[in-house]
């Protein structure tokens, strides 16, 4: 079993796809205003929105994008006027993470693992 595609929420997918578009993402499929589709920069996973007309409730959805120059990408989005909740930071879990929320606040995290994403020390 591989996971290689995720959907989100949105109140907006017109909105939701610029913003996934300045992140760095491709778009493959454009069924506006309902639904897109994006393929990943890096890898074979791809991710999309569809329209809803309410937003879960609760803590909402993490969305994790791993890439290897974290520190760089961070720049170049900020260059573009994205904003983060927090910059890189590294984490006991052994990754560097930077926070931000897409327009429908659902919380992303950019972030770099290297070997340690599948192999951490503690590993079972």
């Amino acid at each position: 079993m591989n996971l290689n595609q995720i959907t989100i929420p949105s109140l907006d997918v017109e909105k939701a796809t610029v913003f996934y578009k300045t992140l760095g993402l491709k778009l493959i499929v454009d069924a506006l205003p309902r639904y897109v589709r994006f393929e990943c920069p890096d890898g074979n996973a791809t991710f999309s929105i569809h329209k809803v007309d309410t937003l879960p409730k609760g803590e909402g959805i993490s969305i994790y994008f791993e890439d290897d120059n974290l520190d760089e990408l961070v720049k170049t989005l900020q260059s573009k006027d994205i904003q983060f909740s927090s910059l890189p930071e590294d984490k006991s879990w052994l990754w560097r993470e930077a926070h931000l929320y897409d327009l429908d606040h659902n919380h992303i995290i950019l972030f770099s693992a290297g070997k340690n994403r599948q192999n951490p020390p503690w590993r079972i």
